[in-house]
């Protein structure tokens, strides 16, 4: 693993714009950066990335199934019981879900760390999947980085197949809803639409603010169009509190991602991960706060709400001192108190390998930098190449 300072495009702006990627300057700062690009060999993609990503999915997976057993882990991760028959209803009926992101810390010298799962609303997506490939290609065009590389990216391929096979016929039509005003969600959720598209289905793009309740109790959208199939780029945490929560049940739709997704977007996972396989070399000792095992970790840990995005309430604690925090909105569920994960620094940039999986399946990578080592929504997005 090595950071290269590769010369920008010269139109790399008119390039990113071309694709649709609106989003590549966020209030004047860069978040596209071109300028900087990760190479890997291909046997530390298969071996410390890929390999590793398809086997924390399936313990994720089976501690799905384990959770939704048991009341007490459901209460302990601070899920409303109005909706724990929902999500067992999801799990059972084995509704598909379609993309997440796993978060890892990696310097290419030891195993690569689960820093979190990004399970239910990931971001990052569109450039992960195709603005970093088509800088891949231009750039070997150009000689900007060596001819003949590869880049670990199945992503765009995988969620067109994944949209065929979500529901055994197609649905009459597949609702996108997520926050229009936000111009990163809004690319994210256009991305997926245009997948879905591919893949064959009919779709409708709307505001989470559009969707309604029909006089029978089903979701509406602006257009009194019944909502049978439903993807929304809006947490499940947050769609539990909002004055329709307690119709998800009765509402007769179908979501991606599904109801049982809520018990991995919660960072309780990474504490119930390490319980169920301590010592696994991609888990970091992760003890819910109020455990009193956590006094393992000592005076250096990472504090992290249990729920929480884009770094906001999570604190680097070193030595007992908080070296870096995030505010926010969050914590009032609880925290998980984490080892300190071995983050590399690169001229004092710190990346977080973002390892994304669809319907499962290990697919591709994205790596966004940040000047801490706490990633932040001010975390900036580079490419990378494998060096063949």
């Amino acid at each position: 693993m090595n950071r290269l300072s590769p010369r920008r495009r010269g139109d790399w702006q008119a390039a990113v714009e071309r694709l649709g990627f609106a989003f590549h300057t966020i209030e004047g700062d860069l978040y596209w950066d071109e300028s900087v690009a990760y190479s890997f060999t291909l046997k530390e993609i298969e071996q410390d990335i890929e390999a590793p990503t398809g086997e924390i999915e399936a313990l994720c997976l089976s501690f799905v199934d384990r959770a939704l057993r048991d009341d007490a882990i459901l209460t302990r991760l601070a899920i409303p019981p109005a909706h724990w028959d929902l999500l067992r209803q999801s799990w059972q009926r084995g509704d598909r879900n379609l993309y997440g992101r796993l978060d890892l810390a990696y310097d290419g010298t030891g195993p690569a760390k689960l820093l979190e799962y990004n399970a239910d609303t990931p971001t990052a997506l569109f450039e992960a999947a195709v603005v970093q490939w088509d800088w891949l290609e231009q750039a070997m065009e150009q000689r900007l980085i060596s001819p003949g590389c590869d880049q670990f990216n199945s992503i765009h391929e995988r969620l067109i197949e994944a949209f065929r096979q979500l529901w055994p016929t197609l649905p009459p039509r597949l609702h996108f809803a997520a926050d229009l005003e936000s111009a990163e969600d809004r690319g994210t959720v256009e991305y997926l639409r245009d997948c879905a598209d591919q893949a064959g289905h009919e779709t409708r793009l709307l505001s989470i603010e559009e969707i309604g309740l029909s006089t029978d109790g089903r979701f509406a959208d602006g257009e009194s169009e019944v909502i049978s199939h439903l993807f929304k780029l809006y947490p499940w945490e947050w769609l539990f509190r909002e004055a329709y929560g307690s119709a998800l049940a009765g509402s007769d739709c179908r979501f991606v991602e599904p109801p049982w997704k809520a018990v991995l977007l919660n960072k309780g996972l990474l504490a119930y991960l390490w319980e169920m396989e301590p010592g696994h070399p991609n888990l970091l000792p992760t003890f819910f706060e109020t455990d009193p095992a956590a006094s393992a970790l000592g005076r250096s840990h990472v504090r992290k709400p249990l729920y929480s995005r884009e770094g906001a309430n999570v604190s680097l604690v070193v030595d007992g001192e908080v070296r870096d925090s995030g505010g926010g909105p969050y914590g009032a569920e609880g925290f998980v108190l984490q080892d300190v994960a071995r983050m590399p620094s690169f001229g004092g940039r710190y990346p977080v390998l973002g390892s994304w999986l669809v319907a499962s399946q290990p697919c591709g990578l994205g790596i966004r930098e940040d000047e801490t080592p706490i990633t932040k929504d001010s975390s900036r997005f580079v490419p990378h190449i494998i060096e063949l």
